[in-house]
């Protein structure tokens, strides 16, 4: 009998792609099959958006720009607050906007300078570095969305437990597989519903908005993406991947898990449907969670999809010595350049 890692192994590397690149097929026939197959894995979005009705928390001036709280309908029976950072100089009038998505931590706070409870953070920012800041200080209007399972939107027992960075993703996502739906799902379409929101925003040019997460953000970022094509481009930061070399080598949060996303394509594909749109990956040579083999295999394969797509250039990579972290100012200097 063989090893059970190796039957696993077996058993993921020989599933059916159906819905995988061909050149075989025109590429937006592939691109529309591959996304409607893609959204119902992930459970389906609503057919009729809630409205969104937001509400003004807060507004603090700071050094550069201005940071809003604001909080908005996303399905119906939840809100979702975001952050806004205006900031005091855009590349424009009215400017570019950045979805700024965070990783497991302690939520939207976590990327825009702030502690757990709300305070300037003087300590050390970790993987996110500030980096919702960072995109504020290059002239981007930029909105930080708390995703579901974590910061203010956990379940009771984790919100009292003491620990800031203690998520909801397990409890969460098990109840929404049990619904047929899935965690991924939900936070594509909340951040969806983000972009809604920035699109009303007199200080926002609404045709270039971009986005850019980081680990699990990076799954966020580069999925809604894929499957919204009022982003005009992606920045995916530790997480673009494959699955056979990253999610499905060790324990990862339950969040990560798309049922049956094998029966139609692997992670290089599904990010492929944002092109002819700029996609952007950071990738660090010491990643242990998302590593640069995998990543490496991503991109030859983003690189055959973008060049059937007659956008060869659009896809870029920045492979740095470092963690699993944002990098920063080569992917903000792509983002000046996509979203001028």
């Amino acid at each position: 009998m063989e090893p059970l890692e190796q039957y696993m192994q077996k058993l993921a590397g020989s599933t059916q792609r159906n819905s995988a690149f061909s050149k075989d097929l025109p590429f937006q026939e592939w691109r529309d099959g591959l996304a409607a197959a893609f959204t119902e894995r992930l459970g389906g979005f609503p057919e009729i958006a809630e409205e969104l009705q937001p509400v003004l928390l807060e507004r603090i001036v700071c050094s550069g720009y201005t940071r809003e709280r604001i909080e908005i309908t996303t399905y119906e029976g939840l809100r979702m607050p975001l952050y806004l950072l205006i900031p005091d100089q855009p590349l424009t009038t009215p400017a570019p906007a950045v979805l700024a998505i965070h990783g497991h931590g302690y939520g939207s706070r976590e990327i825009v300078g702030l502690d757990p409870g709300g305070a300037e953070r003087l300590g050390d920012p970790g993987l996110h570095k500030d980096f919702a800041v960072s995109l504020a200080e290059q002239g981007f209007v930029v909105a930080a969305p708390e995703l579901l399972g974590f910061g203010d939107r956990r379940l009771e027992e984790d919100l009292t437990s003491g620990e800031p960075g203690r998520n909801s993703c397990f409890r969460l996502s098990s109840a929404l597989l049990m619904a047929g739906k899935t965690m991924a799902g939900y936070r594509i379409y909340e951040t969806m519903r983000a972009l809604d929101y920035l699109q009303t925003r007199h200080e926002v040019k609404g045709e270039r908005i971009g986005i850019m997460g980081i680990s699990g953000g990076g799954l966020v970022a580069g999925f809604t993406a894929a499957l919204d094509e009022r982003i005009a481009c992606a920045v995916v930061s530790g997480y673009a991947n494959t699955f056979a070399d990253s999610i499905l080598t060790r324990n990862h949060c339950l969040d990560n898990y798309i049922p049956g996303i094998l029966r139609e394509a692997e992670m290089p594909d599904l990010l492929g449907l944002i092109a002819p749109r700029g996609l952007f990956l950071e990738s660090g040579d010491a990643d242990h969670l998302f590593g640069p083999r995998g990543a490496k295999i991503a991109l030859a394969r983003l690189e055959t999809i973008y060049g059937a797509a007659h956008h060869s250039g659009q896809v870029e990579a920045d492979f740095f010595t470092g963690g699993h972290e944002i990098h920063g100012e080569p992917a903000f200097a792509w983002l000046r350049k996509q979203l001028a």
